[in-house]
């Protein structure tokens, strides 16, 4: 039987990204953040049509990998320990939080010896919070160039982690300046980079993110459901 509460939020999260892509942009995939949910809770998932998700942590991934397996594919959205690194290179499709140089050789030495090749992006910092991880933006033209040539391993663009302030007027200079780095960088088209993705947007800016063009949106509490959900989906509008 249908969860008709997670359908409902579902379409309300996608209506909201349509609405704020504005007709500039294509409205960006929906990730749904599953971190501290369980496989049965998340295979609903897949009847509101959604097949990607974004987790948190190793262990979690381990824990669920078996039971989701051939029905989703798995980001990784949060930090990642090199010491780690081995046991998700079969599980994830792409590890969105690559921000120092000691975890991207990690992560080209693991794919080498299990002969794979794992897709990244590098994680931004805009306002330099160093507890979420992310190099700050002016760091990240050195990080690309590099990783860029590391075998096993290739650059599919950038993520964002936005500060949790609930100004949004204070939010959107984050996310314009976020856009035109991207811009910048695809222009350059630095070698062996793809600049092909933008990862950024959470619940309580998403619709931020949309309007300046991320190509991926990481929703958890406004698609899995949190109790404020009804009072935040009025703010967003």
């Amino acid at each position: 039987m249908a969860d008709e509460a997670l359908l409902k939020r579902v379409s309300e999260v996608r209506r909201v990204l349509e609405t704020a892509s504005e007709g500039r942009y294509a409205p960006p995939r929906l990730i749904a953040v599953t971190k501290t949910h369980s496989a049965e809770e998340i295979l609903p998932l897949l009847e509101a049509g959604i097949t990607e998700i974004g987790e948190n942590r190793v262990q979690e991934i381990l824990a669920k990998q078996e039971a989701l397996a051939g029905k989703f594919s798995i980001h990784l959205i949060g930090s990642l320990q090199t010491n780690k690194v081995k046991y998700i290179m079969k599980g994830v499709c792409l590890i969105q939080s690559v921000d120092r140089l000691k975890l991207a050789e990690e992560i080209s030495r693991q794919a080498v010896r299990q002969e794979t090749v794992m897709p990244v992006l590098v994680q931004v910092s805009p306002v330099g919070e160093q507890q979420k991880g992310g190099v700050l933006p002016e760091e990240v033209r050195p990080l690309l160039r590099a990783i860029s040539g590391m075998e096993g391993l290739k650059v599919r663009g950038l993520m964002a982690v936005m500060p949790a302030w609930q100004d949004q007027e204070a939010l959107e200079p984050l996310f314009a300046q976020m856009r035109t780095l991207y811009d910048h960088l695809r222009q350059e088209a630095l070698p062996g980079i793809e600049m092909e993705e933008l990862s950024m947007g959470m619940s309580g800016d998403y619709p931020l993110a949309a309007r300046y063009g991320a190509t991926m949106v990481r929703v958890g509490s406004a698609i899995m459901g949190a109790r404020d959900y009804g009072r935040r989906m009025e703010d967003l509008k």
